[in-house]
Formats: C-alpha cells, sequence, structure tokens
C-alpha cells in the first residue's frame, strides 16, 4: 500500500475527467459520457470564437454537468418505480414531443412494480408529471450548481450547471428561462450531452439529425449551426470515437496555463465527491463524512501521523464512490435482497476501485476502497481476501464503515444505539474486523463528554476485545 506522500502537480482538468466516470456511472450512461459530450462542446465553442477564458469555463461546466445527478435518484425511484440508471438513460433520448413522452412513461414506469401499482404510478406521472419534473431536475442543477461553488468554480461555471435543462423556446426546466436568458455555457453542454447519446445509441447521422431537428426549440440556432460544421470534420468524429478520450481529454483543456491541484485542493474535492456519493440515498447522508471521522478517530488512537490521517481521511471520504454505479432500487429496498440485488450491491466496491485506479491523483487510495467489505476471515467481497492480505488502512475504513452502518437509519431498521452497535461488532472481532481497530474505536467514542454512558463501560469494552 502506498504511504500517501504528498502529489505534486497534479492537473485539475486530469482529475475532473477521470472522476467524470462516476458521473456517467449515476447517469447510467456509457463511461466517457461527460468527456465526449466536453469535446464536442469545446468544438463548438471554438467554432463560436470563444475566448480562452470562455472555453475553460465551458470545459469545467460540462465536465461537471451532471455533479447533482445523484440527489434524484431515490426519489425517481420511489415516484417511478423504476431503475433510475435505466431511467435517466432512456429520459436523455426523449424529444418532448407528446407520443414519445407518453411512451416512456409507459415503458419506465413501474418496471419492477406488479400490474396494480405499474398502473397507478403511470396515471400519478401523467396528472402531476410537470410538477414532479420540475422538482427533480431542480434538485439536480441547485445541488450541481452547490457542489461546483464548493469546489471553487466561478459563477459561470455554476450557472452553465444550473441552468442545463433549460430550452430555447421556455419549455425546459427548472425556471423556464427562454433564448439568451440561458447561459450560452448551458446551451452547448446540453447540445453536447444530446450529441453523445445519441452518437452513442445511434451513430454519426443520428448525432447529427437529433440534434439539428431541436434547432429553435431546444437549441439556439446559432450553437446548432456551429455544431453542424463539424459534419466532415473526419478529425472530430475519430476523436469521439476513441475509447481512450478520457485519458487525453486534459490535453485540450483552454488557457494559457493548466490549473493544479495542491493538497488543499485535493482534499476539497474529495468531500465534493462524497457529497455526491451521499446524494444518492436518504439513508446515505453524512455517510462518508461520519466514516472518515471514525476511521480519523481510529488512526489518531492508533498513532498514524498527520500526513497518513490526510491521505486515510480521502480514503474514507471517496470508498462508496461505486455506489453511483448501483440502482437506488437496490440501495434503497425496505426489505431482504434477493440473490441477484446482492449481487448488484456487491459491485460496489469493485466500482469505487476502478474509478480511483484511473485518477493518479486517488490511485494509492483505491486498494482501500475496493476492499472495505473484505473480512478476516476470508468470507467477505468482492475479492474474498483474509488475512494479512488486507492492510490495516483498510481495516480501519471497514470499521468505522459498520460502525456507521449500524448507528445510522437503514432502509430495513432503525439505528442501532452506540453500546449495542459496539456489542455487534464485538462478535465480529478477529473474524471480520480488526482487533486493534475496533479498540480503538471503542477507546475513541469514550473520550465524547456527550456520551457518558460509554464513558462508564470504556474500561469494560476495551477488555472484551
Amino acid at each position: 500500500m502506498a504511504s500517501g506522500t504528498a502529489h505534486q502537480h497534479i492537473r485539475l482538468a486530469e482529475l475532473l475527467a477521470a472522476l467524470s466516470h462516476a458521473l456517467d456511472m449515476t447517469e447510467g450512461q456509457p463511461v466517457g459520457h461527460c468527456v465526449r459530450a466536453c469535446w464536442i462542446g469545446l468544438n463548438v465553442g471554438k467554432k463560436m470564437g470563444l475566448t480562452q477564458g470562455q472555453l475553460s469555463d465551458l470545459y469545467y461546466t460540462i465536465l461537471l454537468k451532471d455533479l447533482g445527478c445523484s440527489s434524484n435518484a431515490a426519489r425517481i425511484c420511489a415516484h417511478y418505480i423504476t431503475c433510475d440508471l435505466t431511467f435517466k438513460n432512456e429520459f436523455k433520448k426523449v424529444d418532448g414531443s407528446l407520443p414519445q413522452v407518453l411512451n416512456f412513461v409507459i415503458t419506465q414506469s413501474g418496471v419492477k412494480a406488479n400490474m396494480a401499482d405499474k398502473f397507478r404510478s403511470i396515471v400519478k406521472t401523467l396528472r402531476h408529471g410537470g410538477q414532479i419534473s420540475k422538482e427533480l431536475i431542480e434538485t439536480r442543477c441547485q445541488r450541481g450548481a452547490e457542489i461546483a461553488r464548493q469546489m471553487h468554480f466561478n459563477d459561470a461555471v455554476q450557472q452553465g450547471i444550473m441552468s442545463l435543462d433549460e430550452h430555447w423556446d421556455g419549455t425546459g426546466q427548472p425556471d423556464r428561462l427562454q433564448g439568451l436568458e440561458i447561459p450560452l455555457y448551458s446551451q452547448i453542454a446540453l447540445l453536447g450531452q444530446v450529441a453523445d447519446v445519441f452518437f452513442m445509441n445511434d451513430g454519426r447521422e443520428q448525432a447529427i439529425t437529433a440534434v439539428g431537428s431541436r434547432a429553435g426549440t431546444w437549441f439556439n440556432p446559432k450553437v446548432v449551426e456551429a455544431f453542424l460544421t463539424l459534419e466532415k470534420d473526419e478529425h472530430f468524429w475519430t476523436m469521439l470515437s476513441r475509447a481512450d478520450l478520457s485519458k487525453h481529454i486534459y490535453e485540450f483543456e483552454p488557457g494559457q496555463s493548466a490549473r493544479i491541484a495542491d493538497e488543499d485542493y485535493l482534499d476539497d474535492i474529495a468531500q465534493a465527491f462524497a457529497q455526491v456519493v451521499d446524494s444518492k440515498s436518504p439513508f446515505t447522508a453524512g455517510h462518508s463524512e461520519r466514516v472518515t471521522l471514525f476511521a480519523d478517530l481510529i488512526a489518531e488512537q492508533m498513532g498514524y501521523a498527520e500526513e497518513r490521517r490526510r491521505w486515510l481521511r480521502r480514503a474514507a471520504l471517496l470508498h462508496d464512490i461505486g455506489k453511483l454505479g448501483v440502482s437506488n432500487s437496490v440501495l434503497d429496498k425496505p426489505g431482504r435482497l434477493d440473490d441477484n440485488e446482492f449481487a448488484e450491491i456487491k459491485k460496489h466496491p469493485v466500482f469505487s476501485k476502478e474509478i480511483l485506479d484511473n485518477i493518479c491523483a486517488f490511485g494509492d487510495i483505491a486498494p482501500v476502497a475496493g476492499g472495505h467489505h473484505e473480512r478476516l476471515d476470508g468470507k467477505g467481497y468482492p475479492y474474498g481476501l483474509k488475512g494479512d492480505e488486507i492492510d490495516m488502512d483498510t481495516r480501519i475504513v471497514t470499521v468505522a464503515d459498520i460502525f456507521d452502518a449500524l448507528t445510522a437509519d437503514r432502509p430495513y431498521r432503525a439505528a442501532m444505539p452506540v453500546e449495542k452497535a459496539l456489542g455487534i461488532m464485538r462478535e465480529m472481532v478477529d473474524e471480520a474486523i480488526d482487533r486493534n481497530c475496533f479498540t480503538a474505536l471503542c477507546a475513541a467514542i469514550a473520550k465524547f463528554d456527550q456520551l457518558p454512558t460509554l464513558d462508564n463501560h470504556a474500561g469494560e469494552l476495551k477488555v472484551a476485545v
């Protein structure tokens, strides 16, 4: 395991291009969607004569356009009784015409319900669909703009994300902006999104047709005109087709000099993406930050140096980033998961490791994210690691994760009292969790003045393990 040494000269563009993979997953899009949309948008912006500064803001607007995408996933599943990932993917193909809207509602509502519930979902959508859609998009856009602000992006980028779903003719959401009321970056970002969705599903000609047919309704005709000048540009389409475009998109970052992410900014990026993850389900709100707190307390108790603790905090913040690739119909299910659903849940550490492995700044924390559901006895997942195959950093995050899972509300049960949670964990020592990590957790918790009952039993807890 890497030791969490300081990172030097990490390009912000490279970092965000890689992290956009996680946003693609929660939107149900093929890997590289945000990157391809960015490539499309940059070329359109250049054709329109945007300055280098404008192109730079456009670049980050499109890469981060889906920052708020996880915040409406739970409500989509609850209202439409469907898989949020599939729903979002299919919704991006709808042009707003009545036949397409009706077909979408009928085919996507109640996919995971019986016929009676499916019918009720369809009727509710047809009666209140406009308001529901507005609220879903408003939540998504506002949350995305808020996270962009926390990541220190300027007002132009924030507004570009906020107005992503507005349409030129005033029929978009959430504010029904019209014409030039819509920020230019939003106009171009939405075109890039639509062009990529149709390009990946149906090919080049359909992408051109889909964009062209929306001129004057969804899109500013001048933005469409700029896109259509690329129709015969073979280099543009070849680059768009490259499987490794995400590894090169940072090379196209506009501006006089590349933006560099220092150690403090890396902390901010990790915290921002932890919020994206935790926004996906009402049952995981604040989970990543609480796991980070508990992991840090354990590490402090075990004598970790501050630099190492900083590294571990990032690992804890991002340990569940792979949950963005799991449907809320599984994450929020109130009853027992069936075998197929549990198999879906077991994919999230794999997704976490896959996402982080591709980010040079976070690659060394990928094994922790990928291994936080492993057990010392080899009965964990996804790799069945055991004993010394699980390093101490992963063991710390595992203990912190289990403690928070037990003491927070879950779809299938209420939060447990701290004492009960620790009692359950005590039975897991040496089989599932590390003895030293658990002892450190108990000692750290016993120090809290607001938990006097734990102070009274601190000695008992230490002896028990």
